[in-house]
């Protein structure tokens, strides 16, 4: 039986002697394998024990841990679903740190391992006591970058330790379903393909940080990928150079976004609550079809801006009035719901409810909105929201219009000033 991971054997002697282990594992392959009976012992009818060999690219003969059977202290299991476990050795007294593995085969090797250390029979689980091939290394590639159609694997599985993948310029028409399972991925590049739609299951990539998908045929941002666990991972999105005319309100729910890249789309509005994204620092829509922007743009807080070449209106002299004189239940409810902050979701309340109150506007007193308002149009200037800002048109502007919402008539009038 072997394990693909990294590993880290630490002597639990280094802290008496005040020196300190260097902190990082290595690359290597875990074997548990069947000692010889001339180094095993025992009599001809005695069962061969269990030892653990752990063979790095530079040791392929690798290290040897002869004796498993009750000498196995503890095993640290608190995050195997994360690939990564911790064997404590009796004698020699080390520890060895695993991380980095596949997390169903590395249950299965605990389990073996631990079978061993009590003495049960594992030998039909056991590997011959043989060095490793260069061969076997290759599964540990964290990097794999393709650029031609010709050099795309297609009789072959990726590598399964990829942290980093690019595939350009490969005519691909979708996602290849065989990345979906690299679940140490951080990196997705599929830049420069024909993509035009993406399989929920990326959302399933709980690493992923960076997903380029510049240059391709996509329409639309699901919204099962904004409501992922993309959700606590992702950093750097780059859709530039595709057919996207909106995203999705609940696109504003990956906050964990700092770069945010939508040049060359077909885009006319951003998300209303794209001042959500808090962690936004990056963001560039140039050479869209931007009318104006949502009132919650006001809340960014970026270092880049560039929004040049949109097809930005001149503010509108009057006001859109949508006021409901008394308020409807559903309005006055909805306000009750958002502004106390009443947890809600569809197994509380209807899905078309929970669709209303997601998509309430806010009001410039901070209060919420859903169906009566008036809506007024300023400008504003971006350099309020970016400290680099690239100019909206050739005249040397970096004003652009902006929509705001008021849940009355005396938000309006005490507001009317910003409206001039």
């Amino acid at each position: 039986m072997r394990l693909h991971c990294e590993v880290e054997v630490v002597s639990r002697h280094l802290p008496a002697l005040g020196m300190r282990n260097r902190g990082k594992g290595v690359r290597a392959v875990l074997s548990l394998c069947q000692q010889p009976r001339s180094r095993a012992g025992g009599e001809p009818g005695d069962r061969p024990r269990a030892c653990l060999l752990i063979s790095t690219l530079k040791d392929k003969r690798g290290t040897r841990y002869e004796q498993l059977k009750e000498n196995i202290e503890q095993f640290f299991t608190k995050f195997v679903d994360e690939g990564k476990a911790t064997v404590r050795l009796k004698e020699p007294p080390v520890d060895i740190c695993l991380s980095k593995a596949n997390s169903s085969s590395l249950k299965q090797f605990l389990s073996t391992v631990r079978l061993a250390h009590r003495g049960c029979e594992v030998n039909a689980q056991l590997s011959t006591l043989t060095p490793v091939k260069t061969s076997e290394f290759e599964k540990f590639k964290t990097k794999m970058v393709i650029t031609s159609k010709k050099d795309y694997p297609l009789s072959k599985n990726f590598p399964y330790s990829l942290e980093h993948l690019q595939t350009s310029y490969c005519g691909l028409v979708r996602v290849d379903m065989r990345m979906l399972c690299l679940k140490n991925l951080r990196k997705l590049d599929l830049s420069h393909n024909r993509i035009k739609t993406l399989p929920a299951t990326i959302g399933d990539l709980i690493h992923l940080q960076e997903l380029n998908l510049n240059d391709n045929h996509l329409e639309s941002f699901s919204v099962d990928l904004c409501q992922s666990t993309l959700q606590k991972s992702l950093r750097s999105l780059d859709l530039s150079k595709n057919k996207i005319k909106a995203l999705p309100v609940q696109f504003c729910q990956l906050r964990e976004l700092t770069d945010l890249k939508l040049d060359d789309n077909e885009l006319i509005q951003f998300p209303f609550k794209i001042g959500q994204l808090t962690n936004l620092r990056f963001l560039s829509a140039a050479r869209n079809k931007l009318p104006f922007l949502p009132s919650e743009f006001k809340n960014l807080s970026l270092e880049y801006l560039d929004l040049f070449g949109n097809t930005f209106e001149q503010p509108k002299v009057l006001p859109v009035i949508k006021l409901q004189v008394p308020l409807t239940l559903l309005e006055s409810s909805a306000r009750t719901i958002l502004c106390t902050r009443i947890p809600y979701g569809s197994h509380i309340i209807p899905f078309h409810l929970c669709q209303d109150l997601d998509t309430a506007k806010t009001c410039v007193c901070g209060n919420f909105c859903l169906r009566s308002f008036i809506q007024g149009t300023t400008t504003m200037n971006l350099h309020a929201v970016a400290h680099t800002v690239v100019l909206v048109d050739n005249m040397g502007g970096t004003e652009a219009p902006i929509i705001s919402y008021f849940c009355s008539l005396a938000c309006y009038v005490n507001s009317s000033d910003m409206l001039k």
